[in-house]
């Protein structure tokens, strides 16, 4: 591919890495205030953040194999569409559950962004400097994660939330048009995953299966509580006497935290090697949602950046991890395999945490959620013998 058409293809799935995950994580703005509307229960809001992520999560591995067959670009279109009118309908919502369901649709369209951008990304610099594109793929997410959040704040807070949702669904409308448009140019064999008919390769293509499992298990582990934290973070703040405009502004700095992160935690993992990076972020993770717990609201704020670069600087140095341990003929599919363990995970622990916070308190909940993390450590650990042998330092 050349470069033109390399930046290019970079720059769309930048774009929709910057949507998709910002209309995901504008959902924990929306959360408490649905909650107060629909006198929901923390269980209940648990259930509506695994409706959307676990949708996200199933639909990961049948974008892939959609893709195979008709090329990314169709599919990421397509998802991008379904995901717009899931925000669309949320404004016509009236309780728990057209809410769920609204959310079940708008999940299942991203499902398609994550394997489908990375695999984009990975084959489009193939033969360059492949990491580098994906930190800028990932950080893309994260600014997403910052900004959207924010701007659903204020949107809601001068036209109401329901016109607030409307303006994501026309937005993501928009979006889904310029894919069509930007990748245009890309030949039908491009826009086929190379492990489709013709490319080579079957089954996942996974060349270390213990690393790759191990891998998946920390990642499965670190977005499952990450999810869980972030979905009863409001709550928490709420509870130490926060409004809504400074939850939205707290959640914007744990976010810009976590985009700080995939640059720092890249960097400090060409230093220290992929395990140190990993038990540092990870260690660090623990600290900071006890410390976010123990402190009062205006310490709170200064620690939450903090947090967010540890939070989310874990996945940084995981997700360029998996284009080295599969075979570059079924990324696809690999990618939708990671992401749907990853997501899967996120969808899952927001209700079972819900659970808990209604019988014990938010306070109680981030508190187990800190000793989750920890279970990470000993598997970096385990995951050195598999990383040895693809990368020089671990």
């Amino acid at each position: 591919m050349s470069p033109t058409r390399a930046r290019r293809t970079l720059a769309t799935s930048c774009a929709l890495h910057f949507l998709h995950d910002g209309f995901t994580d504008l959902l924990y703005v929306l959360f408490p205030i649905w909650a107060r509307q629909f006198a929901l229960s923390f269980a209940q809001v648990g259930l509506l953040k695994s409706g959307y992520s676990g949708a996200l999560a199933l639909f990961q591995v049948p974008a892939g194999l959609l893709a195979e067959r008709w090329g990314e670009r169709w599919i990421l279109a397509g998802g991008t569409a379904l995901t717009a009118l899931g925000f669309l309908l949320l404004g016509t919502a009236g309780g728990f559950g057209t809410l769920l369901l609204f959310l079940l649709v708008g999940g299942l369209g991203s499902g398609t962004q994550h394997p489908l951008s990375s695999s984009l990304v990975s084959r489009a610099y193939e033969e360059g400097r492949r990491r580098v594109a994906l930190g800028t793929y990932n950080f893309s997410g994260d600014l997403g994660k910052t900004i959207w959040p924010a701007v659903l704040a204020l949107v809601s807070a001068w036209a109401g939330w329901r016109w607030a949702t409307r303006g994501v669904g026309v937005v993501g409308l928009a979006a889904a048009c310029g894919v069509l448009v930007l990748l245009r140019s890309m030949s039908p064999a491009e826009g086929r995953s190379a492990g489709g008919p013709g490319g080579g390769g079957s089954g996942w293509g996974i060349r270390d299966s213990r690393g790759f499992t191990i891998l998946s298990a920390i990642h499965g582990i670190d977005n499952g509580s990450r999810t869980a934290f972030m979905t009863y973070l409001p709550f928490l703040l709420l509870g130490k006497g926060a409004g809504m405009d400074l939850v939205g502004m707290a959640l914007a700095l744990t976010f810009a935290g976590g985009a700080a992160g995939k640059f720092v935690c890249g960097a400090a993992a060409e230093r220290l090697g992929i395990i140190r990076t990993v038990v540092l972020t990870e260690a660090a993770t623990a600290l900071g949602l006890l410390l976010v717990v123990a402190l009062p609201l205006h310490l709170v704020l200064a620690v939450l950046p903090v947090l967010g670069v540890a939070l989310n600087g874990t996945s940084s140095v995981l997700y360029g991890t998996v284009a080295e341990l599969v075979a570059p003929a079924r990324r696809s599919r690999a990618y939708g395999l990671f992401y749907t363990i990853g997501i899967g995970s996120g969808a899952a622990a927001p209700p079972a945490f819900g659970l808990l916070s209604d019988w014990a308190g938010v306070p109680v909940t981030l508190r187990v959620i800190a000793a989750l993390v920890l279970l990470t450590l000993p598997l970096a650990g385990a995951l050195r013998p598999a990383l040895a042998a693809t990368t020089p330092s671990t």
